[in-house]
């Protein structure tokens, strides 16, 4: 790996065969199409230093971003999917509507599951317990500890499924591509391939700190009730992203022990969630970023 000379603010998701690059002004998403070739879109973006206050306000933009990357997130997921299909389906369905009623089901289904296995789930077994009702702070504590166990549970199984082993390849290409592009050494296949996969800013270790910080939060809870600590959290739940987002850009920024055992469980998890890609991997990352780098440096500085 090559040493790191600046942090970036472009930052990426992997999606069906292809990747998606958000920068200062501008996103990307490069994909590999099945006759081989590569396609790439480009839009405006407002992330530099003109973005609104909403962006740049502590604590409130933790939210706004989450909520922004979400929705981005699973759009350009759909439409890399899209792009999967023979023309002749993708009319079909388009003239039916059926990929539209698939995405919303799919967002649908997706609140639902992950309300139920880390809202409800963890607050139902822990609440099981034989006399632990009355003890707030060691039942936010077993509660974190279910949550974070479902978690990594639910990614390692998932990652034995062959699709999504494919994705956490383009995961690791798209954190390598960044490495490179923050070591300043030019994009090519080949100094991508040298740069590590693993990234202190990666959504993967975001959300591990959010279950971290959920534990600390709900400390604070005086609700002995089942459903009223499921309230409780569902309420809390902008404060916990909030004060997670700042944590993370801690621990991008600074290199102490405090953000190394901060940043620790999510750099561990990433060796589930992404994988070594291969050169036409990497070849869809450098392409998706390219159109992200501004003209002026001084608009990438994390």
């Amino acid at each position: 790996m090559s040493k790191e000379k600046f942090k970036s603010k472009i930052g990426g998701q992997a999606l069906i065969e292809g990747i998606m690059m958000l920068g200062p002004s501008t996103g990307a998403m490069a994909c590999r199409l099945p006759d081989g070739s590569i396609d790439l879109e480009t839009w405006d973006e407002n992330n530099g230093k003109n973005a609104p206050w909403y962006k740049k306000t502590p604590l409130v933009r933790g939210c706004c971003n989450f909520v922004a990357s979400l929705v981005k997130g699973y759009k350009y997921m759909m439409r890399s999917a899209e792009k999967q299909m023979p023309e002749e389906e993708k009319e079909d369905e388009k003239s039916g509507g059926i990929f539209d009623i698939a995405m919303y089901l799919g967002v649908l289904l997706g609140v639902v599951m992950a309300l139920g296995l880390f809202v409800f789930l963890p607050k139902f077994l822990v609440g099981l317990i034989p006399g632990i009702k009355e003890m707030t702070m060691l039942r936010s504590i077993l509660e974190g500890v279910v949550k974070i166990a479902i978690f990594v549970l639910y990614m390692w199984l998932v990652s034995l499924m062959k699709d999504i082993r494919r994705q956490y390849m383009y995961h690791g290409a798209e954190h390598k591509t960044i490495a490179c592009h923050e070591a300043e050494l030019p994009l090519t296949v080949e100094n991508v391939r040298q740069q590590t996969r693993f990234h202190k800013r990666c959504g993967t270790s975001f959300i591990f700190i959010v279950l971290l910080v959920s534990i600390f939060v709900m400390c604070f809870v005086p609700f002995t009730v089942t459903w009223q600590r499921i309230v409780a959290s569902l309420v809390l739940l902008p404060l916990v992203v909030g004060i997670s987002y700042e944590c993370i850009r801690l621990a991008g920024n600074k290199d102490n022990l405090f953000t190394r055992i901060l940043s620790a469980p999510g750099l561990a998890m990433q060796r589930i969630t992404t994988r070594e890609p291969d050169d036409s991997m990497i070849e869809i990352a450098i392409a998706a970023m390219k159109p992200c780098i501004p003209e002026d440096k001084s608009e990438d500085i994390w």
